[in-house]
């Protein structure tokens, strides 16, 4: 079994700074990739930002120049720095990964955690 737990959500103001976690954990053999989409009320879930573990990354348009995603290989954990925040920014966040597990290889999910962008 595979777990993703993100932490690091919360209240922050209009051209604050947030950093998100994320650690996957359990059964797994290999992580190809973690990342974070994000869905806001009313909206489709977006790509926020993703990196390989050979360190190639990519963003959503919305977040480029203000978000930075970074990895740890050996602890399995991603962590996103979020930057010159703005309302629009305001979803709850979804910590992913492509990895392969004992029982089975794809995407798993964590269960999200909220940011609100707010003065």
């Amino acid at each position: 079994q595979v777990q993703l737990v993100e932490s690091g959500g919360g209240l922050v103001q209009p051209g604050g700074s947030l950093r998100l976690s994320c650690a996957a954990s359990g059964s797994i053999l290999s992580i190809f990739a973690m990342g974070w989409h994000r869905q806001a009320p009313g909206k489709q879930r977006e790509l926020v930002a993703r990196i390989t573990s050979g360190g190639s990354t990519n963003y959503g348009d919305s977040v480029k120049g203000r978000f930075t995603i970074s990895g740890d290989n050996g602890k399995n954990t991603v962590y996103l720095q979020m930057n010159s925040l703005k309302p629009e920014d305001t979803a709850v966040y979804y910590c992913n990964a492509n990895l392969l597990s004992l029982s089975r290889g794809g995407t798993y999910w964590g269960q999200g955690t909220q940011v609100p962008v707010s003065s």
